[in-house]
């Protein structure tokens, strides 16, 4: 239906257009395809976690991206994991191109943590930021479950929880025999972000899911160390001790350990930004445009 509706005003841009992109599997990537071959030039579909991870492995939708995908010219993946998932719908390797997502190196960069912590008005001790949605696929009540135990060990320890979503109130709920020691912040706008990342010790995404997510690419470029699931591609990203921990997703055991190791481990940001970079947004675009180039030769 997406696509017949998108049909009629497609039409019209035949021999206008070089390539077709769609960015997201489904439906937008399925749709991407069919208005490609509308107007007689190649499709490049540009993955980015869950809608592969998640959504494609609905029986329908799987249908429909097992009969596209292996029709567009390119397949852009954001991290490894994902490129071998979409090879397993039947794409060809060599369609596949790993484009990894860009990081604002102006928002995000190593700062002074004292006067962040000063600007958020928050107290001494180890700081834990989680920015993300509050949905359950991000693992967020496995966080509040390891935190009750993280405390006991490291007990003038904070939790910030950015970000909204469903789980609000159930996390609020969770957390709020701890105190003093969970601040449910809330939405933030993008500008404030670094500064919870500078103000904190190490960033934590418990997620049961995730692409190759941006937010760890900001925690690293900001020189902060990283606890987070060994799903998806961030195993990708962290890559040596220095940049951080990955445990089993869905274990809020093993996540309080690594919380408290991480806690309590002194390390030099400067180190970890140096080692973390993953290059910007400008280059980011040029590679994906570089695909897109590439479809148009075959």
């Amino acid at each position: 239906l997406y696509a017949a509706s998108i049909a009629p005003a497609v039409a019209p841009y035949r021999g206008k257009v070089d390539v077709g992109l769609g960015s997201w599997a489904y439906p937008d990537g399925f749709d991407a395809v069919i208005a490609a071959r509308i107007l007689g030039v190649p499709a490049v579909v540009k993955l980015h976690g869950s809608d592969i991870n998640l959504v494609a492995k609905l029986p329908g939708p799987r249908r429909l991206l097992a009969w596209a995908l292996p029709k567009a010219a390119r397949v852009v993946a954001v991290s490894k994991p994902l490129a071998e998932e979409v090879i397993s719908l039947g794409v060809s390797r060599d369609r596949v191109a790993i484009v990894m997502n860009g990081v604002d190196a102006d928002l995000f960069k190593p700062r002074d943590r004292a006067a962040a912590r000063a600007e958020l008005g928050l107290p001494p001790g180890p700081l834990a930021v989680y920015v993300g949605n509050l949905k359950p696929e991000k693992g967020i009540l496995d966080l509040c479950a390891a935190w009750a135990t993280v405390v006991r060990h490291v007990p003038d320890a904070t939790l910030a929880i950015v970000g909204g979503g469903p789980l609000r109130g159930e996390v609020e709920a969770q957390v709020a025999g701890l105190g003093e020691r969970v601040r449910v912040v809330g939405p933030q706008p993008l500008e404030r972000v670094p500064t919870w990342m500078a103000a904190s010790d190490l960033l934590v995404l418990p997620s049961h899911t995730e692409g190759t997510p941006n937010v760890v690419l900001e925690a690293l470029a900001s020189g902060r160390r990283v606890v987070a699931t060994s799903v998806g591609g961030v195993p990708d990203l962290i890559t040596s001790p220095t940049l951080g921990h990955l445990v089993p997703s869905k274990n809020p055991d093993a996540l309080a350990d690594a919380l408290v190791l991480a806690l309590r481990q002194p390390y030099d940001p400067a180190e970890v930004a140096r080692l973390g970079a993953r290059g910007g947004w400008a280059a980011s675009a040029a590679a994906l445009h570089d695909v897109l180039a590439s479809a148009t030769v075959g």
